[in-house]
Parts: structure tokens; sequence; C-alpha cells
């Protein structure tokens, strides 16, 4: 049975501890969120084909961007 608190995270049950698996949590739900395209700037519409790659699938434009969102994060 999947805890509230951790979502799909749950399904890991005891193994890991809590801090990991809220760290894996707050990075799955980025990846997996609603990201706008930035060449048609169509929500939603941004999909993840493999690490830091993205395809639109209403412009059908693939581009790079970061692993787990497209806009890579500047350091």
């Amino acid at each position: 049975m999947a805890l509230k608190k951790l979502g799909s995270m749950g399904r890991y049950g005891p193994r890991y501890g809590r801090k990991l698996k809220h760290r894996a949590l707050a990075v799955e739900r980025v990846q997996k969120g609603k990201h706008r395209c930035p060449y048609c700037s169509k929500l939603g519409s941004v999909k993840r084909l493999a690490t830091g790659i993205w395809i639109c699938n209403k412009c059908d434009t693939k581009f790079a961007g970061g692993a787990y969102s497209p806009k890579a994060k500047d350091k």
C-alpha cells in the first residue's frame, strides 16, 4: 500500500529511506509535469524521449534540454 506522502515513491516500500525517496519524488514530479514547448509555446505537449532529448507532439520538434526538464539549469 502506497503512502499518500510519498506518491509514486511508495512503490519502494520501506527501502532506501525517507529523505532519498522525497528527493526522487521531487525530481519525478518535475520530469513528468507539464512543460511548455520553446518553439510553439504549447503547454503540456512536450514529452521526454531519453535523457536530455525532448519532443513536442504538436509541432513535432525535437530539441535538447536538461535531464529532467526541457530547460537546463544554469550554475
